[in-house]
């Protein structure tokens, strides 16, 4: 499937302008998929390939608040919270783009663990791309110079967990030389991974906490997202607003049922009719807010 979306190349004349706009931009760039448009905020999410339980659940709360905003998420495909990243914007129902450190060929796609997500990413209306040839295996020196495409692709650099010396710091470093905002998520003082988003705030990143954070540093206001989703939700009933409100997280199909508290039956007619709407949708097993 993955081979299925062809591969188009873009000049320098023809890049986002934001990346347009960094001393060192690529000389081409070969995408698959679907760029998003000009006006959508992009923000790039990085962190540890070695996550903690903390910093996946952080990465997942994070971006799910962002849902019903024009944004893109872009990462770099890798193992960790990139993957994540990744996952966490498709549940959301926002674009994402991949950057791997490798070419795009389904061969040397890296990592090949996730050719998968990859397939997901484009399935969903979004982009993979690279400015290696085809088949360029991915190297030590190729995750630094894909990084600064992420950086520079951005509005902001979000990090999410990070030693002092990681890869992770490189994007941050990339989008303080382009004036982007960099902003991270604090963590334990007794993490490793702390120490990276740790020296961050000191050096003037911007702390998040919460989804707002981000909204209010890519130039949202909060209040646009609760008009959309009350023009979303102005024609449900009583028993689907339920729903809504019980899918504030993802659930299981099971759990879900048994909160909703009536007959089986009549739930899943009202989770059908939902789905048919366009406002929920399952996804091995777990029942999302479209």
């Amino acid at each position: 499937m993955y081979r299925d979306f062809e591969t188009f190349d873009l000049r320098p004349n023809e890049f986002p302008e934001k990346l347009r706009e960094i001393n060192d931009p690529p000389k081409i760039l070969h995408v698959k998929g679907t760029l998003p448009h000009p006006d959508t905020k992009i923000l790039c999410v990085v962190g540890s390939r070695k996550h903690t339980a903390y910093g996946k659940e952080a990465c997942e709360k994070l971006i799910a608040g962002l849902a019903g905003y024009d944004i893109c998420i872009v990462s770099g495909l890798a193992l960790g919270i990139d993957a994540v990243a990744h996952r966490a914007a498709l549940a959301a129902n926002l674009k994402t783009i991949a950057v791997p450190g490798s070419g795009l060929d389904e061969k040397v796609l890296y990592p090949v663990t996730n050719k998968r997500l990859a397939e997901e990413i484009l399935l969903a209306g979004g982009a993979i791309m690279s400015e290696f040839d085809a088949d360029t295996i991915a190297a030590p020196w190729t995750f630094p110079q894909r990084n600064r495409i992420m950086a520079g692709l951005a509005d902001a650099t979000l990090v999410i967990e990070a030693e002092l010396k990681s890869g992770t710091l490189i994007t941050s470093k990339f989008a303080t030389e382009y004036n982007r905002d960099v902003l991270a998520v604090p963590g334990s003082i007794f993490s490793k991974n702390s120490d990276g988003p740790h020296m961050l705030i000191r050096l003037g990143a911007t702390p998040v906490r919460t989804s707002e954070d981000i909204l209010e540093a890519l130039g949202f206001k909060v209040e646009q997202k609760i008009e959309n989703l009350k023009l979303k939700y102005a024609d449900c009933s009583d028993e689907e607003m339920l729903v809504v409100k019980l899918l504030a997280e993802p659930l299981q199909k099971d759990e879900l049922v048994r909160q909703m508290k009536m007959p089986i039956s009549k739930a899943s007619v009202i989770l059908s009719m939902m789905e048919l709407k366009g406002l929920v949708e399952e996804r091995m097993g777990e029942i999302y807010l479209s």
